[in-house]
């Protein structure tokens, strides 16, 4: 294999179309951390970093275990690196744990800043991003993805960010990681659609697997739903004064194609594109988010 195929296979199995997962609640806590008045620049850039390298070596050790199950043989989605051998599973094994080590020597920074609250939600993250594909009881393999990616890419991920900037837990961190959880879900279940019959034969018990593909699709429909009822509750809380709440309706533009696809999709393969515009909801949801926080701060 000459190097820059080799590169394109690291890259792939990087999966970068999966930072905005990363990187939105990094940006929407930041932002909640600005509006609170206590927003930093370095806790922000040590925050971004982690993140990446969390969700980079999560994706790593996906790629590891899942070729080692034998669950991403015959897959319509994208090509996994270490199923087609492109890179051996010892390995990836080294690039899993050499990421993880990055991750942690980079949170180390926020832990020197915020203390050991981070440090534990670090280790926490760390954690369950190997286990939820490894391990004696995967998260994916056993129905918990889902909580999973709601619990660290939202809750946890706003809430211990916020808290690096202000050393105090945000009651607007935790509606708002709510939120943007709900629209990282979107994501896994564009993913578990798609991948539902390769999953049930590799055993692979996602939420689609035991409940079905309609379950999926109003999983889908529950989580655009749940992101705006949060809004509207933020709204509602606030007295009717933090508009900034409202500019989630800028998003739901952007959820219409995906939503379709979804429920109308008659070509699995046709998810791919799915999975790649759930993650761009995500993604303007945290530009938007965050941009209004900081206009309201500002103006």
């Amino acid at each position: 294999m000459n190097d820059s195929s080799s590169l394109a296979s690291w890259v792939q199995a990087a999966r970068p179309q999966t930072l905005p997962a990363a990187w939105t609640p990094v940006c929407i806590g930041s932002a909640i951390a600005f509006n609170e008045g206590g927003f930093s620049w370095l806790v922000f850039g040590f925050a971004v970093l982690s993140a990446s390298l969390i969700q980079i070596g999560t994706n790593f050790a996906n790629d590891y275990f899942d070729a080692k199950t034998g669950a991403d043989a015959d897959r319509i989605g994208f090509e996994r690196p270490t199923t087609s051998g492109a890179i051996s599973s010892t390995q990836m094994a080294w690039a899993t744990a050499i990421a993880m080590i990055l991750a942690f020597a980079s949170g180390l920074g926020l832990v020197w800043i915020a203390g050991t609250p981070i440090l534990w939600i670090g280790l926490a993250s760390l954690f369950f991003g190997i286990i939820y594909t490894g391990g004696p009881f995967p998260l994916a393999y056993n129905g918990l993805g889902d909580l999973f990616v709601w619990l660290f890419f939202g809750v946890i991920a706003v809430m211990g960010t916020t808290y690096a900037h202000l050393q105090i837990w945000s009651e607007t961190a935790f509606w708002l990681g709510s939120s943007t959880g709900a629209l990282c879900i979107n994501i896994l279940v564009a993913n578990n659609l798609r991948d539902i019959h390769t999953d049930r034969k590799a055993h692979k018990r996602t939420l689609g697997v035991l409940l079905g593909e309609r379950f999926l699709k109003a999983e889908y429909t529950f989580m655009i739903g749940l992101a705006l009822a949060v809004h509207a509750w933020l709204f509602v809380a606030s007295g009717f004064e933090a508009w900034w709440t409202l500019m989630i309706l800028g998003v739901l533009p952007f959820t219409v194609r995906p939503l379709h696809q979804i429920w109308t999709h008659q070509d699995k393969a046709l998810l791919n594109g799915t999975l790649k515009q759930s993650a761009l909801v995500l993604m303007i949801y945290g530009l938007v988010v965050s941009l209004s926080l900081y206009a309201t701060t500002i103006l």
